[in-house]
Formats: structure tokens, C-alpha cells, sequence
């Protein structure tokens, strides 16, 4: 799933805690927000493998969410939102498209790499890819009410999540068409650190 997607789904997760517990609502939404985005810095070294740990991003929030609840500490609150955020994006990338530039055409069986088992798992494809249709209608779903209850830079946030989201939903495809010939064109230099998938 595109990453407009998964930075609304992390505020998504936190957003209860401004009824719960509204005094570490901002903490948790900026964690939601940071852990929602985090794995995807990965994109261009390992995508969906250097910092996407299925496994151990839910592992390491149990406990952190226990230490939470009990000393209700502003950084703990904000590291266990972070934590269950990076892990439904892994989660979610499980649940779209294979890693591949034309996921449409599901050639890829990689969709999350699990340290744990030592082996890529293969994508459900429930949401073909990103900015598919419905990629982006879980997304409006979504981000919609939280435009509503949300106010201050979260508010903006979700509204250039929404707003960049439909744009690339509206351009993916385009965008397939046109990277292998941007990245077939660039100094070799640069070529180096462009993903394989980009020059297909």
C-alpha cells in the first residue's frame, strides 16, 4: 500500500487516545504517524526487508505497551505507538501487491520479508497495489473522519496524506511507464543505488 495509506492508518491507531487519554493524545499521534512511515524509509536499500520486521515490531510492542499503561510516561507512550504503527504497515504491505514495479501484473511473490522465519512471505493481493482503487478508497475511508476530529499540524498532515494519495492513485500507473525510462537515463553514478525494479 502507498505510504499516504499507511501514515493515516498509524494516526488512525493513536487517535482513540484523545477520549482514553487525552493528555498523551499528541505524543501517541506523533508516534502513530513517525512508526506509520518509518519501515517505508527503506524504499531504495531493501525495500520491505532492511526496515520491515513483521515479527518484531509487534514483539516489541507488547511489553512496551505494558510499561506504557503502567508509568504513563510521555516517551513510552509515544515508542509503543511507533512500534504497533510499523507494524500494521508491514502488516498491510502483507495484504497488498508483491515488490515489484507493476504489481497489476502479480509477477512478484515478495511482500514482506519475516526475519523471524528467514523467508519473504507472499502478498495476499486484497489490495492489488499501491494506489490501486481501493489502495486509495481505504485510505479516504480512513483519513476522512480523521480530517473531522483531528485539529492543529495533524489535521494538515491528513490532508496532504489524502491529497498526495489521490494524486499518485491517479498517476500510478503512468508513473510504472515512465521510471524505467527516467532511471535508464540518469548518470551511472546514480544508477547505482536505483532499485532493479525501477529500470525494468
Amino acid at each position: 500500500m502507498m505510504l499516504p495509506t499507511h501514515a493515516i492508518a498509524g494516526l488512525a491507531i493513536a487517535t482513540p487516545l484523545l477520549v482514553l487519554a487525552p493528555d498523551h493524545a499528541a505524543v501517541a499521534l506523533a508516534g502513530g504517524l513517525v512508526g506509520g512511515v518509518l519501515p517505508d524509509l527503506d524504499l531504495y536499500s531493501g525495500h520491505r526487508r532492511t526496515l520491515h520486521y513483521p515479527s518484531g515490531y509487534t514483539l516489541a510492542a507488547l511489553p512496551s505497551a505494558g510499561f506504557a499503561a503502567i508509568l504513563q510516561t510521555p516517551l513510552l507512550v509515544a515508542v509503543t505507538f511507533v512500534l504497533l504503527a510499523a507494524a500494521l504497515h508491514c502488516r498491510m504491505d502483507r495484504y497488498g501487491g508483491g515488490l515489484e514495479l507493476r504489481p497489476w501484473e502479480a509477477t512478484s511473490e515478495r511482500a514482506v520479508y519475516d526475519h523471524v522465519r528467514g523467508r519473504w512471505r507472499s502478498p495476499k493481493r486484497w489490495i492489488l497495489y499501491d494506489g490501486a482503487p481501493a489502495d486509495v478508497g481505504l485510505m479516504v475511508l480512513v483519513g476522512a473522519p480523521l480530517f473531522v476530529v483531528l485539529d492543529g499540524p495533524f489535521r494538515w498532515v491528513v490532508a496532504v496524506a489524502l491529497l498526495t494519495g489521490v494524486t499518485y492513485g491517479l498517476l500510478r500507473r503512468r508513473l510504472a511507464a515512465l521510471a524505467p525510462v527516467v532511471f535508464g537515463n540518469v548518470p551511472e553514478s546514480i544508477a547505482a543505488h536505483v532499485p532493479d525494479r525501477y529500470r525494468q
